[in-house]
């Protein structure tokens, strides 16, 4: 080999390399982001597209939906209650440039800030609206979030509590109370059913009162009713009033 073949292949070589190298293809969930000789220039992908190699550097950023899972923190709450509490953090990178230049590490800095957000948020809210308003509880925190991140180009999407871990001696407590809540009402329902019975006796009573024949008619139905039961005899005894109005009206009709 002469040469001039050698520095042809030589030649040859180089250019394929450099070619290789100069030739990047970004998926479509990717953004690269180029910098020419270390100062940020422009925004590539998705497809595909050319580099110069040395001059140019490309930092490649993948914009999906992340999901960053919080690990169990424990929180003291605003009435001095110790609980436990995981959530999960849904995000995604809206601006590549801002993600890798005004922070270092933005999938560690959103988790930070996540997980000391979600101490500081709980922090200031009482245990009862941490069980019973949640929803508006992920919304502030999304909320706090999404703030501190937006200088880094990152959009908060979503957060949500998993799980909310009490005491024992708080779940007992709260059972006891939830007991004592039920009985109460209990207690509530059956005064009310009294009241009610009540008034109607009392109804009953001031009709009676004014149509003295209803008495009368009230006692022979109970009369018809006992003797529809298989019973013994029964020894009922007879009212003189009744027996009274009944030898009037004889004596009447006569």
């Amino acid at each position: 080999m002469n040469i001039i073949s050698f520095v042809v292949l030589v030649a040859s070589a180089s250019a394929l390399l450099v070619l290789s190298l100069s030739i990047k293809v970004l998926r479509e969930y990717e953004r690269g982001v180029m910098f020419r000789l270390g100062k940020l220039s422009l925004l590539k992908g998705p497809g595909l597209f050319l580099i110069i190699p040395v001059i140019d550097n490309m930092v490649k950023v993948d914009i999906r939906v992340v999901s960053v899972d919080v690990p169990r923190q424990d929180v003291i709450t605003k009435d001095n209650v110790s609980v436990i509490v995981d959530a999960v953090v849904y995000y995604k990178v809206e601006d590549p440039s801002k993600a890798i230049v005004n922070v270092s590490n933005y999938i560690e800095s959103t988790f930070l800030i996540a997980q000391t957000t979600l101490r500081s948020i709980l922090g200031q809210v009482d245990l009862d609206e941490l069980l019973s308003q949640r929803e508006s509880i992920n919304q502030k925190l999304q909320l706090v979030i999404d703030k501190h991140t937006e200088p880094w180009g990152i959009k908060v999407l979503m957060v949500e509590i998993k799980d909310v871990v009490l005491p024992e001696s708080m779940k007992r407590a709260m059972a006891k109370q939830a007991e004592s809540e039920r009985e109460r009402r209990a207690k509530i329902i059956n005064a009310e059913g009294e009241y009610q019975a009540a008034n109607k006796l009392v109804e009953a009573a001031r009709m009676m009162h004014d149509e003295p024949i209803a008495v009368q008619l009230r006692y022979l139905q109970t009369l018809s009713e006992i003797s529809t039961e298989n019973s013994s005899t029964i020894v009922f005894p007879m009212p003189l009033d009744l027996i009274g109005n009944l030898f009037k009206q004889s004596k009447g009709e006569k």
